[in-house]
């Protein structure tokens, strides 16, 4: 009799799913993984037949974040990534077991399932003095990470901290915290960076090596392309008022408040490659650009020490060229598409604009109805 793959298939029939809901959840991994519909097929195949694989997550020097993160994905849900798609076998923080037990359990899948499990790693490593400022299980952190990523047949970077070395490794680094990869190589390392990275990219790509059995297409700085293929600025909805030249100039001026472009009280949109654009925050909701506050670039490497966040950037990259907040909008007006763009955003922004003026000309001459305004009407 052919043995049975503990595929995510055969997870569905011991559960006694059906395929209808089997096929729901595979279109769902397909659009969170960033594949076309074409790929749907692919993906139902790695599922019926891809063993499901063996993961170790280690903690490093961090703050526990983007565990934290990790565990408020929505698509999929963390628990249904962990109980169902992966055989997460030792994970410190998430752990029911605890000391000498787990610790001996670490060992024992790391010699029986060895070159088969994923590796995933959150936090930096301090190298100084032997790495004694980062210790568990009686063991420096660079001990451990060594051991486990010998059989590691994929390494995930969870954070900027695993990524680039994090808030630890910022001016003057009295610990000499580096990257995970800085310390161990000769693996396919993934980088999924951010301070703390969004929950649905860090199921993702543990999903894409799920079904796969490979690492997801990287970038050069070895990111996923599907997550960190796009700026920020690229997929921000007020992309529209840096176009026609709107900008905030102060965090209360009323430019703010009819959400204009926030470039110039220093967002890093421009230069930060993520997804909080598209994918945010809590089941898409939000993210930091949707609540008022620029981006603060937490997914590019060494983001703690670049400068003051309220500080604009020099300029700004535009297709093949370089210019500044105060050109840009005389830069979009060149073609007839920027044009149009320009004009509907500057049309929307400025009447909002005026909207706000009026407001407070009217409550300072003692002349807002509030009962109006309540109900929409006009003044």
């Amino acid at each position: 009799m052919k043995n049975r793959v503990n595929s995510l298939w055969t997870l569905f029939q011991e559960r006694r799913l059906s395929r209808r809901t089997f096929m729901k959840s595979c279109v769902a991994l397909t659009a969170i993984l960033g594949l076309p519909p074409t790929m749907l097929d692919t993906v139902v195949k790695a599922a019926e037949t891809t063993e499901l694989p063996t993961v170790i997550w280690l903690h490093g020097h961090e703050c526990t974040g983007c565990s934290e993160a990790f565990i408020r994905s929505s698509s999929p849900f963390t628990s249904d990534v962990i109980l169902n798609m992966i055989s997460l076998e030792y994970d410190d923080t998430l752990a029911a077991a605890a000391g000498e037990p787990l610790e001996e359990h670490l060992h024992k899948i790391i010699t029986e399932k060895a070159g088969k499990y994923i590796l995933a790693v959150e936090g930096g490593v301090p190298l100084d003095d032997d790495g004694i400022y980062c210790t568990v299980g009686g063991r420096t952190f660079k001990e451990s990470l060594k051991e486990c990523a010998k059989g590691a047949a994929a390494i995930i970077e969870y954070g900027s901290c695993a990524s680039w070395g994090g808030i630890q490794a910022a001016k003057p680094n009295p610990t000499n915290t580096v990257s995970v990869s800085s310390v161990v190589s000769g693996k396919p390392i993934i980088k999924v960076p951010g301070c703390p990275p969004i929950p649905e990219v860090m199921t993702g790509v543990v999903m894409h090596y799920a079904l796969f059995g490979q690492i997801p297409p990287l970038d050069s700085q070895g990111r996923p392309k599907q997550f960190y293929g796009n700026r920020i600025h690229d997929t921000c909805y007020r992309r529209a008022f840096f176009d026609s030249g709107l900008f905030v100039e102060k965090f209360d001026d009323d430019a703010s408040k009819a959400g204009w472009c926030l470039y110039k009280v220093g967002c890093r949109g421009p230069e930060t490659y993520n997804s909080c654009g598209n994918l945010r925050w809590w089941n898409g909701l939000s993210y930091p650009i949707q609540s008022g506050h620029g981006c603060i670039g937490c997914s590019e490497k060494g983001f703690w020490d670049n400068d003051v966040f309220y500080k604009r950037l020099p300029d700004i990259p535009l297709a093949n060229t370089i210019t500044t907040a105060d050109t840009v909008g005389t830069v979009a007006a060149f073609t007839a598409t920027g044009a149009v763009i320009a004009h509907g955003a500057a049309t929307l922004a400025r009447n909002k604009y005026i909207d706000i003026q009026e407001e407070k000309r009217l409550r300072e001459e003692g002349l807002w109805d509030e009962t109006k305004h309540n109900n929409g009407g006009r003044h």
